[in-house]
């Protein structure tokens, strides 16, 4: 990592942390060229597979919202409320992020 005061091309880790419920990591930095301390936040970027289509076998980026529209569409006249199914979407989201697939079937 640059040394966001100096630009040097190498920091050293002083001390590392877990935060946010282990989801990002605190790292406190120092400079061994300038001496200065400063503090990086790292979190994963997790990345969501392409969709095959089932018709025309055509892939597209995953759409949070088309599956959000489809669930509403789909729940509208049952009694479910809007917490289980922002649940249930974050759910399925974590589902197909665990698979490790690279690609998943609409």
């Amino acid at each position: 990592m640059h040394c966001p005061y100096c630009t040097y091309s190498d920091t050293k880790v002083i001390d590392s942390r877990l935060i946010s419920e282990g989801l990002q990591t605190r790292r406190r930095r120092e400079c061994p060229e300038c001496g200065e301390r400063f503090t990086t936040f790292e979190t994963a970027e997790l990345l969501m597979p392409k969709v095959i289509k089932q018709k025309d076998n055509m892939r597209e980026p995953f759409n949070e919202q088309k599956l959000r529209e489809g669930i509403y569409r789909a729940l509208e006249k049952r009694p479910v409320g809007e917490e289980e199914i922002e649940k249930l979407i974050e759910n399925i989201k974590k589902d197909i992020r665990v698979s490790g697939e690279r690609e998943v079937p609409s």
